[in-house]
């Protein structure tokens, strides 16, 4: 990925906007287990920072997907993972089959609203009984005249208590197999027959809502739905590579600022007659750790170009998000253990991000299924 002027450009007025609309504002985000979602995601669809590669007919920047990976690393140093969270669902995980093949009137009616931050939007794939296994969801659309009627649910839904519409995969066909029976539908949740349960109580990302949601005999037009029928799996798929783009590039810029909090604390700390800093066992582990992180912002960076140019990047989008979600696992618990009891102070840095990014191995795909999506793309699973 060639970083350039222009990237520079776009990190200087996102770290302007963090420094002055979210990071003085998040510990008391924190204290009361929200954050105040519509007034945020306003100002940054205002600064133009929710389309960044969005096309420009919807209110968009029309930039490819190298400037979105900038926009991913910045919100690694928001110092709440809920935060970024929210806004990265809105930008990477609800919007991008929308931009690529929603019809012109969809994406004047939902799109072009969510670039300008005007609604919040939310993801519906995993369910109770399919999570990774996406293939297994059960939530139907069947058809009745011009519309759909939606059964089912939704499950581990972030923004879903507060969001306008969903992107929401569904079964649309039961004739057809597991991969070619579902599409992709807008959902506004205000339509009768959607119900929101309460927020969930989740280890971490607290800030942000997380529900699940039940869908009645919920009536939709079907021109609501996203391109064709029956191709909402594969347009999930690559959903899903922008998502896992994302959090691969914002683990990079979280995981460095652990590893730097730990490195001016260790400076500062005196034990045994001199700086905790000076043991080689802590210098050194940190270096191994810093090291790792450079590998990840490689590996991500490669991948990413490798999108940009139009190439398959399942493998190496796989790679990059397992080794985020090892990574957003073994830093912040390693860097919690060299700060001590002020490691396990709840208001500590590193001990939030070690609750909110302990996510990364699980959503968006987890680990295990990251590994077997790699071992198939290097033939090592299947038919030989």
């Amino acid at each position: 990925m060639n970083v350039t002027p222009e990237h520079e450009a776009l990190r200087d007025s996102l770290r302007r906007f963090i420094a002055q609309e979210v990071n003085p504002h998040v510990d008391a985000w924190e204290a009361a287990n929200e954050y105040p979602t519509r007034t945020v995601m306003k100002k940054a669809g205002d600064a133009g920072f929710l389309g960044i590669s969005k096309p420009v007919a919807y209110g968009g920047m029309g930039l490819d997907y190298s400037y979105s990976t900038i926009w991913a690393e910045e919100l690694g140093h928001i110092r709440s993972g809920s935060v970024a969270s929210s806004l990265g669902i809105q930008t990477d995980m609800a919007t991008p089959a929308l931009a690529k093949h929603g019809s012109p009137e969809l994406c004047r009616e939902f799109l072009a609203p969510a670039i300008a931050g005007e609604v919040v939007t939310c993801i519906g794939v995993s369910e109770t009984g399919a999570g990774s296994d996406v293939a297994s969801i059960k939530t139907f659309a069947r058809k009745d005249g011009d519309d759909y009627v939606i059964s089912g649910g939704k499950m581990w839904t972030t923004n879903g208590n507060q969001a306008d519409w969903m992107c929401l995969l569904a079964n649309t066909s039961q004739e057809r197999g597991p991969h070619k029976n579902k599409s992709l539908i807008i959902l506004p949740l205000d339509t009768k027959g959607v119900q929101r349960a309460p927020k969930l109580n989740k280890f971490g990302l607290r800030a942000v809502d997380t529900t699940q949601l039940f869908f009645d005999e919920v009536r939709v037009p079907q021109r609501f739905r996203v391109g064709e029928e029956g191709m909402g799996f594969i347009y999930q798929m690559e959903q899903f590579i922008e998502e896992r783009l994302f959090a691969a590039a914002r683990t990079v810029s979280q995981m460095q600022d652990c590893i730097d909090d730990t490195v001016a604390y260790t400076r500062d700390r005196v034990a045994f007659g001199k700086p905790l800093l000076d043991n080689q066992w802590i210098h050194y582990t940190l270096a191994d750790l810093a090291t790792e992180v450079a590998s990840l912002r490689a590996l991500t960076q490669l991948a990413v170009a490798g999108y940009v140019e139009g190439r398959d990047v399942r493998l190496m989008t796989s790679m990059a998000k397992l080794k985020a979600g090892k990574l957003a696992r073994s830093v912040p618990d390693q860097c919690m253990q060299f700060m001590g009891g002020a490691g396990y102070l709840w208001e500590n840095r590193v001990t939030r991000m070690l609750r909110d990014s302990r996510l990364v191995a699980i959503g968006g795909g987890a680990n295990e299924v990251m590994m077997a999506i790699i071992a198939k793309e290097m033939g090592l699973t299947g038919r030989r």
